[in-house]
């Protein structure tokens, strides 16, 4: 599954009081991997921030002078994220900027090719995905990433792609903290090796040529307390259903 983890800062609040995107941070995934892929722009709003608003993100109106403005990085942006579930912490807030601006540039340029989001992505909200985990509790980036033992020590200022780099690990944190377990995952990473030019030599070892190392009683105890970490902060873990497989096995040998 193809999954962009995205950030934006603003001019303000409210693009209803007619507020702008000044910064889009984007990160991609696919099956809960990362894959190198990101998209960053700074955008000219064509109004002046707000003076709350660069005391969070410190961008400030002279840096944003000679950026482009939406309606140039509108179709790059789109082609991006277009098709793909969008992770975004508090995403009514974030979704509702980009609507505005393809509202805006529906009015300048009579083209509805472009957005509204939901209509084109799936949308998954971590603040609401958090409050469902851990309900009474502060649910921003900062207590997840304590919570999660995140390191954000370098984000002092907000950032939309240092935010979505560092959502990007509490999302895959707070769902497991693990990429796919699977065959599928194997073969991918075999098709890109091959298609990068890399070789992928076999080796054929014969029956009890491998050395079996077995965990002591203390890495099957650490093992045991990580696995039931994920169950809790997830609900589920992959490796108990590996378990099973394992436990029939050796049940059937």
């Amino acid at each position: 599954m193809r999954q962009i983890v995205l950030d934006t800062e603003t001019t303000g609040i409210d693009p209803r009081e007619g507020h702008r995107l000044i910064e889009i941070g984007a990160i991609e995934l696919v099956n809960r991997r990362f894959t190198g892929r990101t998209y960053h722009q700074y955008i000219n709003p064509e109004r002046e921030v707000e003076a709350e608003a660069i005391g969070v993100h410190g961008i400030t109106n002279e840096f944003l002078v000679d950026k482009p403005v939406f309606a140039a990085v509108a179709d790059a942006f789109w082609e991006f994220v277009r098709g793909a579930e969008l992770v975004i912490h508090n995403a009514a807030f974030d979704v509702g900027f980009i609507d505005h601006e393809f509202k805006l540039l529906l009015a300048a340029r009579g083209e509805p090719r472009l957005g509204p989001v939901a209509g084109h992505c799936r949308i998954l909200d971590t603040l609401q995905l958090a409050r469902e985990r851990h309900p009474g509790q502060r649910n921003n980036l900062d207590a997840l990433c304590k919570r999660y033992e995140i390191d954000n020590g370098h984000r002092v200022l907000h950032g939309a792609l240092l935010d979505a780099e560092i959502l990007a690990e509490v999302y895959l944190a707070m769902t497991g903290g693990q990429t796919a377990l699977t065959l599928d995952a194997d073969e991918s990473s075999s098709s890109e090796a091959m298609a990068s030019g890399l070789s992928i030599r076999r080796l054929s070892l014969k029956a009890g040529s491998l050395r079996v190392l077995r965990p002591n009683a203390t890495e099957q105890a650490a093992h045991q307390a990580k696995l039931e970490q994920i169950r809790q902060a997830a609900g589920s873990c992959q490796w108990d259903a590996l378990g099973v497989v394992e436990g029939a096995r050796e049940a059937a040998h």
